[in-house]
């Protein structure tokens, strides 16, 4: 096994890395961000990991946007421990306090050692396929829904005239779930960074918006980043959303569409285990991972995850962390 050192690289983002990745949306995340390179013993640059700082008062707080991106052939579960230990050593060097969760842009393999785990997974539908191949994994009930969906006459369009009122919608569906969301300012400010990079979909019909999908994406992938619906929208209306995109994104040469993280045997008739049912419901095949978090100053990292659980009820982590000894068992 090789041993990999971890030092800050320039960002040298492409099409065939993911839209997390670039620089243009790491900035529309903070002022604050970059790539961590891992390096073999010829001082080659092996794999990159980006990330931002999140400043909040009296925390220096890592977010990582996307899982290790190899990039001069894949690493060994083992190599990328490796790294990632290296990483947390890196970042523990530069005075941050904390490196918290990543959300569900970023899916790890492994994690290092010391960190605290969770299970975490995603659907991956790969569109570099036949239409009638991805059609063929959907589920027959989906596909009669978005048959009636045309049939009572829904409309999918998409452009950025679409934002604000993609906004409402994605707002009051958190809402919904007792979730807040970003505010308007940082949600625009997240939109605009990505540019061409980004696609806003929404299904109409009567002149009434039913459903939105906020889409960014790169050659590399699409991610259904942020989607919601009215209370209660037309029958139909976001499964032929959903299926619309993934047929524009295969048009436009985009290699997979990811439904961007879903719980691990979630529990049977809870809201988290209907999302999971209905991304399953596309086809696609399901990837597992992991989602971590460290603490580099254990004080400030104590008083951090404290307000967060006051807040928020706790973090990713927090909640789906007793599930990692039987996920480890079942591999």
């Amino acid at each position: 096994m090789q041993k990999l050192t971890a030092a800050p690289v320039d960002v040298h983002w492409h099409s065939c890395l993911p839209i997390y990745a670039s620089d243009q949306f790491l900035k529309s995340e903070g002022h604050l961000f970059g790539w961590v390179g891992g390096m073999d013993a010829q001082e080659r640059l092996v794999c990159v990991l980006p990330y931002t700082i999140i400043r909040k008062p009296g925390f220096h707080l890592v977010r990582f946007r996307t899982a290790t991106i190899p990039v001069l052939g894949e690493l060994s579960l083992e190599e990328e421990t490796a790294f990632l230990d290296a990483v947390v050593g890196y970042f523990r060097s530069s005075g941050a306090d904390m490196i918290i969760p990543s959300g569900n842009t970023a899916i790890f393999r492994t994690y290092p050692d010391g960190a605290v785990a969770a299970p975490y997974g995603t659907y991956i539908k790969n569109l570099e396929q036949p239409e009638e191949r991805l059609s063929g994994e959907l589920r027959k009930t989906f596909r009669q829904n978005i048959r009636k969906a045309l049939e009572q006459g829904v409309e999918i369009k998409s452009g950025i005239e679409y934002l604000d009122i993609s906004y409402t919608i994605i707002t009051q569906t958190m809402k919904r779930s007792g979730a807040s969301f970003k505010t308007q300012i940082e949600f625009k400010r997240t939109i605009s960074g990505l540019g061409e990079h980004v696609k806003i979909f929404v299904a109409e019909h009567q002149g009434v918006i039913q459903a939105c999908m906020i889409a960014p994406f790169s050659e590399y992938a699409a991610y259904n980043c942020y989607s919601g619906t009215r209370a209660e929208p037309v029958l139909g209306a976001m499964h032929l959303l959903h299926w619309e995109a993934i047929r524009q994104f295969r048009s436009m040469g985009v290699k997979r569409f990811d439904f961007q993280g879903v719980r691990i045997d979630p529990e049977k008739g809870s809201k988290q285990d209907g999302i999971a049912n209905y991304k399953k419901g596309f086809g696609g095949e399901f990837v597992k991972g992991y989602t971590w978090k460290y603490a580099l100053r254990p004080l400030k990292a104590v008083g951090y995850s404290l307000a967060v659980r006051l807040l928020m009820g706790g973090d990713i982590v927090d909640l789906e962390r007793h599930k990692l000894s039987r996920v480890r068992e079942q591999a």
